[in-house]
């Protein structure tokens, strides 16, 4: 036997073929990865820089929809079919985490040198918790604000340096704006019947005194009502009702829209689109002296349950992870984390809308987390599709909604 073995061993020795080479192979892991991320985003870069290391472990990334990822993902992990690695949109990461689809990596977090929860902003650290524990990893953070195009504002004898500050002011604006000669809206946003709707309507809703728990107080019932009165008098696009985030704000970009309420996602887009000076604003308040609120958005890193590979996932998450610095340079995202200093990009149109996103920030709430997000979220959904087609007034809209959350809270 040892003869033979010895003899094996010196075939391949002469054939050229390299033991430690036949271990790295057999030891090669392929992941999965699955994220909303397009190619200008971080997901997919970050799994070809993570790919060329070549250190054995392989990512295969996958592209899903906004629309499909809780479905999809709770499908597949229901048939043990989920993929290693996912992203998933923060307040509905607590659905997967109190149903064991995701991974537990608290004692993973806690020997790692690179991922340590104490470099996190509280927001975001807290939608990967559930029950004390560690499911996941922040990607990143976000929020919303008012995107403005200042020559559109000299055109029409407004000053690019005084956007509107409160809903009075915008509604006027927007009016002034709107150029239907000109295929020219007054604004740009998102009303969809999916998360991106229930995200750019919270915060209004929170402005005027109301939560998800309070969804009919009579501060969120005028900001719908101002919403009603923005798409009853054309001066957004219909197609508002079914658009998301990212069509929405394209059409801003492309001239069509005078000013859009969107996230610093947008930067990078924004700055090879536009032909054209814009600025950003915080969102309006009810009125002046106001309290403040924004979305807080984005998405997480988390490993399923079923990963066959955990150690291997949690190699890519800290790769991911040590990213970070880079995050908002190479995709115009913000670090989800307070030990990151943001340097001037040397882009002065980029460089001013970060400081009023940090700003916004600051006002920024999180939607949840909740188990029941999604049911809580469609509630709401439903409530401004309702309103906005004119199903129903925006009082009884809400009123519904908080009927239907009040039966999910219990």
């Amino acid at each position: 036997m040892a003869i033979r073995k010895y003899a094996i061993l010196g075939a391949l020795a002469l054939a050229g073929i390299s033991l430690t080479g036949l271990s790295a192979r057999a030891e090669d892991v392929t992941l999965t990865l699955w994220s909303l991320d397009r190619d200008i985003q971080p997901a997919p870069n970050l799994v070809k820089e993570f790919n060329a290391q070549n250190n054995g472990i392989k990512i295969e990334y996958r592209l899903i929809q906004f629309d499909d990822v809780v479905t999809e993902a709770m499908r597949a992990f229901a048939t043990g079919q989920a993929p290693d690695i996912i992203a998933v949109d923060n307040p509905e990461h607590a659905l997967f985490s109190s149903r064991g689809a995701f991974l537990d990596l608290t004692d993973m977090i806690s020997k790692s040198t690179v991922i340590k929860p104490a470099n996190y902003f509280p927001g975001p650290l807290k939608s990967v918790e559930w029950d004390g524990k560690y499911f996941g990893v922040p990607k990143a953070t976000n929020t919303i604000a008012l995107y403005y195009n200042k020559d559109m504002f000299k055109a029409k004898g407004l000053d690019p340096n005084k956007p509107p500050q409160t809903w009075d002011e915008l509604v006027e604006d927007a009016r002034k704006l709107t150029d239907p000669a000109k295929n020219v809206y007054g604004l740009a946003f998102s009303a969809k019947a999916n998360e991106e709707g229930t995200f750019q309507f919270l915060p209004w809703a929170q402005m005027g005194g109301g939560s998800y728990e309070n969804i009919n107080a009579e501060g969120a019932v005028k900001a719908l009502e101002v919403w009603k009165t923005i798409m009853d008098e054309k001066l957004a696009s219909p197609d508002t009702l079914t658009r998301g985030q990212w069509d929405s704000t394209g059409t801003f970009n492309s001239g069509n829209a005078a000013m859009a309420i969107s996230g610093p996602w947008e930067l990078d887009r924004m700055s090879q689109e536009a032909k054209f000076d814009w600025g950003v604003t915080l969102l309006p308040v009810p009125k002046e002296g106001a309290e403040r609120s924004s979305a807080m958005g984005d998405f997480n890193w988390a490993i399923f349950a079923t990963s066959k590979h955990p150690a291997e996932a949690f190699k890519a998450l800290e790769f991911f992870a040590s990213q970070d610095d880079k995050m908002f340079k190479n995709f115009g995202q913000l670090p989800a984390r307070s030990d990151i200093s943001i340097p001037e990009t040397g882009q002065p149109l980029k460089d001013a809308a970060l400081k009023v996103f940090l700003e916004q920030l600051k006002y920024a709430k999180p939607r949840g987390p909740h188990p029941q997000w999604p049911k809580i979220s469609k509630a709401i959904q439903d409530a401004i599709q309702a309103a906005l087609t004119g199903q129903m007034s925006p009082k009884d809209a809400l009123d519904q909604a908080a009927d239907k959350i009040k039966a999910v809270l219990g």
